[in-house]
Parts: C-alpha cells; sequence; structure tokens
C-alpha cells in the first residue's frame, strides 16, 4: 500500500467480487475500502479440477458468495466504516441478517478491546445486484458470466446476481443435491476435534480429516488418526499486515465460522454431505464482564452461530449439505472424559493457541503451559486421568505451581472474568477443582490446597458438583439417525 492507510477517513468497505476456477480449485476473494487497492485473499481446494452440473453449479456460487461475504470479516474490522458495499452481485434479507449476526456478535470481543459500539451500526445492503463499476471488472483471464449457464469444469464461478429468498426456489428452499455420505471433519491439533474422529470411526462414519493452513502440529495430529486427509489453503490480502502497522483496527474475529465457509465450499466441490466441527455447549457461554455484560471470545463456536449458519446453508445453498457439531451435546468436561478413553494422541495433540499464532513467537515444545488453554486443558483432563499420563502430557504439573495462581482464579471466575480464550465455564473449572480436592493424589498440590482453603468455603456444594456437568444435552443439529446411535456411544 502506498499512501498511508487513515482508518478513520474510511467511507466505504466494498466486496468488490469473488470468482472460483474450478479447473484449479483456487478461489480469489476480492475487498477494498472506497477507491484504494484491491485486497485479494486466495483459498485453495485440493482435487481439482472439479466438474460442476447445473445444480451444484448453482450450489458453489452460492457459498462462494457465502465465504466472501463472511471472509470480510478480517478486512471489514481494519477500519469498521459506516457503509458497507456489494460490487458484483445482490443479497436478500435472509443473507444480510445472517451477517450482521456474525458480524456484530463475532467481532464482540474486538469491539470491547477498541473500545467500540458496533451494534446497529453493520448493516449490510440488500436490494437488486448493483451495475459493476470498472474498479470490480474481472480480470483477462476470467471467464465471461454467460458461460455459468451451463455444466463445466473450468469455469469461473463468481458472485453474480443471484435468486433473492423465494424467487424459483419455492420459499427459498434450496435443492438437494444428492451428495455421497461422507464427512468433511475438522481438526484443530486438539483433544475435541479428536473425540469427534474417534466417534465418527466407531460409528462407521466415512470421513476426511480437514483443517485449513500450514501448521505441522495439525499435520501431524491428522496423520496420526490415518484417515484421508484434506489440507485446505487460505492466504489472507498481504496488505492486512500492513495496514495493522499503520494503525488499523485489529484483534480477534469469528475465525470457526470463516474456515466452516470454506468447508463448506469444500464439501460442495468434493460431493459430499456432512461438514462436521468439535464445538462444545461450554462455547456458547462468554466472559460476564462488569459494565459491559455478556462478550463471547468463541461466539462463532456456540449454539447461535452454528444454527444460523447450518440453517443458512441448507434453505440456500444445498438441502442435503448439514453443518453440525458433533460434541454441541457435551460439556468442556464431558468432552475430556472421552478423550481419556484412549491414549492414541498423548504424544501428538496441543490445545495450546500459542502454536496457532500467525506472528510472533511459538511455544518450543506442544504446551507453553502459562496461558489460559494450557491452564484449562490441564484441569478438565485431571479429574479424568492418572496423574503421571496427565503430568507426561504437559511435561510438568500446572497444579502444583503458585505462579500460576491468577492464571486459574479467571479460570475459577475468582476475583475476575473468564478468559477471553476457549475455555470452559467457570462452573467447570470450580466442579474439577473441587473433584481433584477430594483425591489424594491432587489435594496436597499448591492450586488445589489453596481452592480447598479459600475458595471451596465461598461456594455451595450444588455449584461443585461434576455429575450433572456430564450429562447430554439436547440442543444440536445432528442428523437424527447419527444422533441416536452417537447418544448411545457416549453414554457407553
Amino acid at each position: 500500500m502506498s499512501a498511508q492507510f487513515q482508518r478513520d477517513a474510511v467511507r466505504a468497505f466494498r466486496f468488490v467480487r469473488c470468482h472460483l476456477d474450478a479447473a484449479t480449485g483456487i478461489a480469489e476473494l476480492v475487498y477494498a475500502f472506497d477507491d484504494g487497492p484491491e485486497l485479494i485473499e486466495t483459498i485453495t481446494i485440493p482435487g481439482a479440477p472439479f466438474v460442476l452440473d447445473g445444480a451444484r453449479e448453482h450450489a458453489v456460487r452460492q457459498a462462494l458468495r457465502l465465504l466472501h461475504l463472511i471472509a470480510g470479516v478480517s478486512y471489514y474490522k481494519a477500519a469498521v466504516p459506516e457503509e458497507i458495499r456489494i460490487d458484483s452481485y445482490a443479497i436478500d434479507a435472509d443473507a444480510a441478517a445472517l451477517l450482521e449476526l456474525i458480524y456484530v456478535n463475532g467481532l464482540g470481543e474486538f469491539a470491547y478491546r477498541n473500545g467500540l459500539n458496533l451494534h446497529g451500526k453493520i448493516k449490510f445492503p440488500v436490494g437488486p445486484s448493483p451495475q459493476p463499476s470498472p474498479a470490480s471488472g474481472r480480470g483477462s483471464n476470467s471467464v465471461d458470466a454467460s458461460a455459468l449457464d451451463g455444466p463445466s469444469s473450468t469455469a469461473d464461478l463468481d458472485g453474480l446476481p443471484l435468486p433473492l429468498a423465494g424467487e424459483g426456489r419455492g420459499e427459498g428452499q434450496a435443492p438437494a443435491l444428492g451428495l455421497r455420505e461422507h464427512a468433511l471433519v475438522a481438526i484443530g491439533g486438539g483433544k475435541d476435534s479428536l473425540v469427534s474422529i474417534e466417534a465418527l470411526r466407531a460409528l462407521g462414519i466415512e470421513q476426511t480429516v480437514t483443517w485449513i493452513g500450514g501448521s505441522q502440529l495439525i499435520a501431524a495430529c491428522a496423520a496420526r488418526t490415518e484417515l484421508p486427509t484434506l489440507n485446505l489453503g487460505r492466504a489472507l490480502a498481504p496488505q492486512l499486515f500492513e495496514l495493522n502497522r499503520q494503525g488499523a483496527y485489529n484483534g480477534h474475529i469469528p475465525v470457526t465460522v470463516v474456515n466452516s465457509a470454506i468447508m463448506v465450499l469444500a464439501a460442495l466441490l468434493h460431493g459430499v454431505d456432512q461438514v462436521v466441527f468439535s464445538n462444545e455447549r461450554s462455547a456458547s457461554y462468554g466472559s460476564l464482564i462488569e459494565g459491559t455484560g455478556e462478550v463471547n471470545h468463541q461466539w462463532s463456536k456456540g449454539w447461535a452461530c452454528e444454527q444460523a449458519f447450518g440453517d443458512y446453508v441448507q434453505r440456500h445453498v444445498a438441502a442435503d449439505l448439514h453443518y453440525y457439531s458433533l460434541l454441541r451435546p457435551l460439556s468442556e468436561l464431558a468432552v475430556a472424559r472421552q478423550f481419556a478413553r484412549t491414549d492414541r494422541y498423548d504424544a501428538h495433540f496441543s490445545s495450546c493457541n500459542r502454536n496457532f499464532h500467525i506472528l510472533g513467537e511459538r511455544p518450543a515444545s506442544r504446551w507453553c503451559g502459562v496461558c489460559p488453554k494450557c491452564h484449562f486443558v490441564f484441569l478438565a483432563l485431571a479429574p479424568f486421568m492418572t496423574k503421571p499420563r496427565l503430568v507426561g502430557i504437559f511435561g510438568r504439573n500446572l497444579l502444583d505451581d503458585p505462579g500460576q495462581t491468577e492464571g486459574y482464579d479467571a479460570l475459577l471466575e475468582y476475583r475476575n472474568h473468564k478468559p477471553f480464550e476457549c475455555v470452559g465455564e467457570g462452573r467447570e473449572s470450580r466442579a474439577a477443582m473441587a473433584a481433584l480436592s477430594e483425591r489424594p493424589e491432587w489435594r496436597e498440590d499448591a492450586l488445589v490446597e489453596r481452592f480447598a482453603r479459600e475458595i471451596r468455603p465461598q461456594l455451595g456444594d450444588d455449584d461443585l458438583r461434576i455429575e450433572p456437568l456430564l450429562t447430554l444435552d439436547d440442543e444440536q443439529r445432528l442428523p437424527p439417525r447419527l444422533w441416536e446411535r452417537l447418544r448411545a456411544y457416549f453414554a457407553a
């Protein structure tokens, strides 16, 4: 970027265009601020060339547009301007409502940390397709939009004007595409996705272990499953990092729903009917901050986002494409109990987010031992694993280190709010700590002993029982036949 970026002078954020080359599996998502230079993100989906018939081609186009709109959150946040413009296609009221829900709530922590109020500010335009401006024209290597009328293995798919809700679909319902029964399962290298993978394996569901980006840790975990794998590519527009250096707003984005949109596109291109994440019910609860209310770091892992996004995909993209979290009925503690059933991944998994920073320092080992994720996963696994096994995984006993007191107090919601991290509810941490305080092998450790002496007397017994937190909830959107079998598997 040549000129200095002035975030407060930006008037509009533009969704310029998007297109997919079915011959290569490479999609380009193009954005801009005002009339500034284009910001081009690329998504790479292995397996090309993809041959698309009429109905699936239409669904892919819908999914590409949805991805373009959702992934734009990474760029919009740099300036959060008042106006949002969509240059080359139109959206209906359903799409606008979904996007506003995702942007406002998914940027909740970002807004809190930057002192912004986004409620009522983010409005996506609804209406007929605008005429593309010269700045939003397509490159010389792109196929003209008229090439999309018939089946093609090489045509570009771009964000062309699409039917509004109710046009030609009977109340806006997407058609079933006859997708084959197969799951793309997102893997993140941590315990949760491995629980999902093993559950699907036990139930005989064909699956491909899928991740986005170049993490070696995730790749090693995926290889350990000995299942088919799919590594999707996402390259942010390089100018974004320069904008950040020039004073753009920066902070947490709803990355899970961005990844979900990428995987929906990949599922359609590969002709499979399930996109599976591993977000537990605890993800729906945020941090309660005095004077602010609830701010949920992991909102896009929560039930409200899963329900809204999954329902939209089935209504407007493909009726037989099922997007769901396999672990939604479980608490974090229930997931930890499931993970402890096998030691297959003890030497391979890590939930420490410092492994996945785009920029900056990463831990020398798989666990840094000082971040909220390390704190919580150690505590959550402790009631369900032998002490030597757990200490062997982490390399040390985090609960016998007085230097970790402040971090664990935040997890317990004692004198602090829940950390802005993907960790369980405060009541789960309190129940786990209470359970450990009654076990001879744990109760003399520094933080467990302190909990029993200082914190537990302030809490009622009902707040400390672990058993109620291990029950299955009915709030989920799994395919019904799978849910009945899964319930039996988790109860075993």
